[in-house]
């Protein structure tokens, strides 16, 4: 185990998030333009120029530890610890010139997720929190939501096209959405913002890489909330994410693996 107490770790991860993020928002709305990467996704220069200069100052900061970023890999991945970035979450939307784009971070530490940062450049909002330090937005405490009936419940994913590439997913997202309040397709990490800020009470991404989710369930778990994969697995590792308040935490998993 390092000798830095996760207050420590999660001031620096909100600062390298912040100066990575102030790259991303240099080429925001400036009509940069996209390749595309070998799995189909849009990369940027703002993506490379973002995940730069957080990697720099990692490893001015912290020589010896791993580092996993979507955009550069991975170096020293036997590390005890490991800081994981993604350096513009949402491309698409980026690209679009919509403001929902996120820069995330994480730390891990012995294969768990400690401390997580989802900073918003073009929204200035930044989520974050670590294990035993709470979460906070914006300098004041983050909790989920106390909603406890779906009927009540805004319920959001990025995409409803890739839940339905799955015929049992797609199924369970339909029974679930008929019976809440209100569904919304605010996506990316800004929907998983949205519950740890009590703003919403579920998120539901059925595509997800450990840059993805290693930043968000630190912060919702620090928020009171719950974060899953679909099947139900505490893990920051898995392809898919579900982060809810923890009142309707089992009920929407129930749903979602057909006991509901």
């Amino acid at each position: 185990m390092s000798s830095e107490p996760p207050r420590y770790l999660l001031e620096f991860a909100v600062e390298v998030a912040w100066r990575a993020g102030r790259i991303a928002l240099a080429h925001y709305q400036t009509g940069i333009t996209a390749q595309t990467k070998p799995d189909a996704s849009p990369v940027t220069e703002a993506d490379r120029g973002a995940e730069q200069i957080a990697r720099a100052l990692i490893e001015n900061k912290f020589p010896h530890d791993g580092i996993l970023g979507e955009e550069f890999g991975s170096v020293r991945p036997q590390a005890t610890r490991r800081w994981i970035l993604d350096p513009i979450d949402g491309t698409r939307t980026f690209l679009r010139g919509v403001p929902l784009f996120g820069c995330l971070l994480a730390v891990e530490e012995d294969h768990e997720a400690i401390v997580g940062v989802m900073y918003f450049p073009a929204l200035d909002e930044t989520v974050y929190g670590a294990r035993g330090e709470g979460a906070w937005w914006n300098g004041r405490r983050a909790l989920v939501s106390d909603v406890t009936s779906l009927d009540n419940a805004l319920l959001l994913t990025t995409s409803v096209e890739n839940i339905e590439q799955n015929a049992a997913r797609s199924g369970a997202w339909n029974r679930l959405r008929s019976r809440a309040g209100m569904t919304r397709t605010w996506g990316d990490c800004y929907g998983h913002a949205l519950v740890a800020t009590g703003r919403a009470e579920a998120m539901l991404d059925p595509l997800m890489n450990v840059w993805d989710s290693a930043p968000i369930k630190p912060i919702i778990e620090e928020a009171g909330g719950v974060f899953t994969d679909w099947d139900g697995k505490a893990t920051h590792t898995g392809d898919s994410a579900i982060s809810t308040n923890t009142a309707l935490a089992r009920e929407i998993r129930a749903y979602l693996n057909g006991t509901a």
